[in-house]
């Protein structure tokens, strides 16, 4: 899976120790050059740091996903950084929030839910795809186990939605944006063993690790998953 040359934009990288970190060091490992956006552009610019210390090429970027105006500044910087050329983007930018049993639940964690899963990556996917077919290049969302048939979605109906709302969209970029070459997917991953979850979850909760996501997400933007499109990749 030899990436050298190629530009791929990484969203919400987020902080040390979460599974942004380790896509963004897969893909370097793999010769691309990066372009990490985050909310913040210290938490953008620390990642991309770590990856200068380790030889690799990485721009950071700071941008409000799930704001209009924000995002086309975002393209405008990362078209003039990349000579308005993409291999891949990989959408991991989101959130996870318990929201209670419906009737009991607040509007304002839907909203919430809803903003930062399925608006970020709707509004991504709007500002990037037209790098994307120059390259016939790939997009991957991050779902989540919760949207997948039988999955337990009680007391988490916002996030459940929210990540249910990212798969129709990847499977509308799929469909529309085939003739183009441009190919979408989505991992949905059980548990990620990150920081964060270590810090909150149960103990005997089973993971997967960071590491693991990462070669999948790494595969279906290379040339070896060139005919996958419009599929729903579980990782556990």
């Amino acid at each position: 899976m030899d990436l050298a040359g190629r530009n791929v934009l990484l969203t919400g990288v987020g902080r040390e120790g979460q599974v942004g970190e380790a896509v963004a060091l897969a893909f370097a490992q793999h010769g691309a050059r990066l372009f990490l956006v985050d909310h913040q552009l210290a938490t953008a610019q620390a990642r991309a740091d770590d990856l200068h210390r380790a030889g690799f090429a990485a721009e950071a970027f700071g941008a409000d996903l799930s704001n209009v105006s924000s995002v086309s500044n975002l393209l405008e910087s990362v078209g003039a950084a990349s000579a308005n050329t993409l291999q891949a983007v990989v959408h991991l930018a989101g959130g996870f929030a318990m929201s209670g049993p419906v009737a009991e639940s607040d509007p304002d964690v839907w909203a919430r839910q809803i903003s930062i899963n399925a608006t970020t990556a709707y509004l991504t996917a709007r500002a990037f795809i037209p790098l994307l077919r120059g390259t016939r290049g790939a997009i991957v969302f991050f779902a989540s186990e919760a949207v997948l048939p039988g999955a337990r979605t009680a007391g988490k109906s916002a996030y459940a939605a929210a990540k249910g709302a990212v798969v129709t969209l990847m499977q509308s970029v799929a469909q529309e944006e085939r003739e183009h070459g441009v190919r979408a997917n989505a991992v949905a991953p059980t548990s990620i063993r990150t920081a964060a979850n270590l810090a909150t979850m149960d103990s005997d909760t089973a993971y997967v690790s960071r590491e693991e996501v990462a070669n999948v997400v790494l595969w279906l933007c290379s040339d070896a998953a060139r005919v996958v499109n419009g599929q729903l990749v579980r990782v556990r």
